[in-house]
């Protein structure tokens, strides 16, 4: 016992030390335990207080990841690795989570429901602390840690509130087929494990085992590991799910999902791409031929699916999955150095998409439904409504002078710099394949002003414009959509 006294007592000395390095995932897990305890003992008596723990949580998080910027370091026994990439995506994280936090309040402020709305809030924070871990670590383990804390809660968030057959069954199957994803990454991760004794994907002796092990057996533990990242960036084959879960689900339920987990597991999949691409091996050209065909794959299925779609939800189910593929071009810019241009582009996918179900949100509670027919002549007594929600697709398209364009502009930029530089056909079919589904986005997004403005609406009923909650904060996302088009540089420079 004596002989390892000294090696306990430097662990526990390493731990304390290395605590420091997760002070806002420590405001998070206070924050969590207090909501618990408001929502079962105060809640009573003090409304909303347990909002109010979860929106002082994510403030006083995003407060403590202010003074951690230009001091990289690491803690834990190398498990936590903080720079800045990770403190911008933990910035955004936090941002899209308190908006989340407030949409949900604001949602079911006047609806008569038979769920403990308070609960919603710690499961959000809960969320918002494991998708917070994920964009810290290199460590295996606590990489699907993580991403279970996200999935379990994802679930909840999901299966909570559901108040129909429909929205049942969206649960159920978003259970199902992330615990499948969920077996796949673990007995991937278990192989990665079996063939290199270490658990950190950056480590020069975990990237000397993958050399060393059998190449057949080593392509199947990453397809696997795919599994589990692809379930929760939903990028084809993996995004089956996400129609009907964003359908079925509650608005802002759907907004936090199609928005938040991407930032974090694609913080993850950077940092993997880079480490895996710097090699000279096979299963460095493996990982570069998958990102390549699961980039053109996704955003095909995703853009080309979207036009037939009616329902406002699931259409932007399917434009978060195009965007995916966006976002995985982004990646390749991030491995040259460039990690600008994925922080600018997931920065501006937040405002867009957020918006995008903010006003879908505000529209589901004028009319009724979310369905793209239901807009039939909308545009001459919504005018304030239509005119921004027109503008975010114009940004989700990627047409000037939205900010969409420039991170479109700069993605593009990048893998063509790319190509001239190396020849490479996949750049060039990234490019070409880009392009082509930008184009086709233009006829679902438009559909938007087409039937607001220019088509007719029979219907006697009588709807005035209200400025709420919901279409005013999507207005303000829509004036910076605009800003950052026109002025990127105060973005820009600050992420470089």
């Amino acid at each position: 016992m004596e002989k390892f006294e000294p090696v306990i007592s430097e662990t526990i000395d390493h731990i304390i030390a290395s605590s420091g390095l997760l002070k806002p995932e420590i405001a998070l897990a206070i924050a969590f335990l207090l909501s618990i305890i408001s929502s079962l003992f105060f809640e009573k008596k003090f409304k909303n207080s347990t909002f109010l723990i979860a929106v002082l949580g994510f403030i006083s998080a995003f407060i403590l990841l202010i003074p951690q910027f230009n001091d990289p370091q690491e803690g834990f026994f190398g498990m936590i690795r903080r720079d800045d990439f990770s403190i911008y995506g933990r910035m955004l994280i936090l941002f899209a989570s308190l908006v989340t936090g407030f949409f949900i309040q604001q949602h079911f402020k006047h609806k008569a429901i038979k769920r403990k709305i308070a609960d919603v809030y710690s499961i959000l924070l809960a969320a918002s602390f494991g998708l917070s871990l994920l964009t810290i670590t290199t460590n295996w383990l606590l990489v699907f840690i993580s991403i279970e804390t996200v999935s379990i809660a994802s679930y909840v968030l999901v299966g909570y509130l559901s108040e129909n057959k429909k929205q049942s069954e969206a649960a159920v199957k978003y259970v199902l087929f992330g615990s499948a994803c969920a077996a796949m990454m673990l007995y991937g991760l278990s192989l990665l494990y079996g063939f290199t004794g270490n658990l950190d994907f950056t480590s020069a002796m975990h990237i000397q085992g993958l050399i060393s092990a059998p190449k057949i057996l080593c392509s199947v533990a990453i397809l696997f590991l795919f599994a589990g990242i692809g379930f929760k960036l939903s990028f084809a084959p993996f995004h089956v799910w996400s129609p009907d879960v964003y359908e079925g689900a509650p608005t802002p339920i759907t907004a936090f999902l199609s928005t938040v987990p991407k930032i974090a597991v694609m913080i993850l999949f950077s940092r993997l791409c880079a480490s895996w691409f710097e090699t000279f091996f096979y299963f460095s050209e493996l990982t570069f031929l998958l990102l390549v065909v699961i980039a053109i794959v996704t955003m095909v299925v995703g853009n080309f699916i979207a036009l037939r779609q009616e329902n406002m939800k699931r259409l932007m189910a399917y434009s978060s999955i195009g965007h995916t593929g966006f976002l995985l071009m982004a990646v390749l810019a991030f491995v040259q150095g460039n990690t600008d241009v994925l922080l600018f582009y997931m920065a501006v996918y937040v405002l867009m998409n957020l918006s995008a179900f903010l006003y879908i949100d505000y529209l589901e509670s004028k009319i009724g439904d979310a369905n793209i027919q239901s807009f039939m002549g909308l545009g001459k007594k919504l005018p304030f409504t239509f005119v921004g929600f027109s503008l975010i697709g114009i940004s989700l398209i990627g047409l000037p002078p939205t900010a969409g364009f420039i991170g479109k502009f700069l993605i593009f930029s990048n893998v063509f710099e790319l190509y001239s530089e190396s020849s490479e056909f996949a750049y060039l079919l990234l490019l070409i394949v880009g392009a082509i589904t930008t184009v086709v986005s233009l006829f679902y997004y438009l559909k938007i002003p087409l039937y607001a403005f220019l088509k007719e609406n029979k219907s006697d009923s009588v709807i005035k414009e209200t400025f709420t909650f919901q279409n005013c904060l999507a207005f303000l996302f829509c004036i910076a959509v605009v800003i950052l088009g026109i002025f990127p540089s105060l973005l820009l420079s600050l992420l470089k």
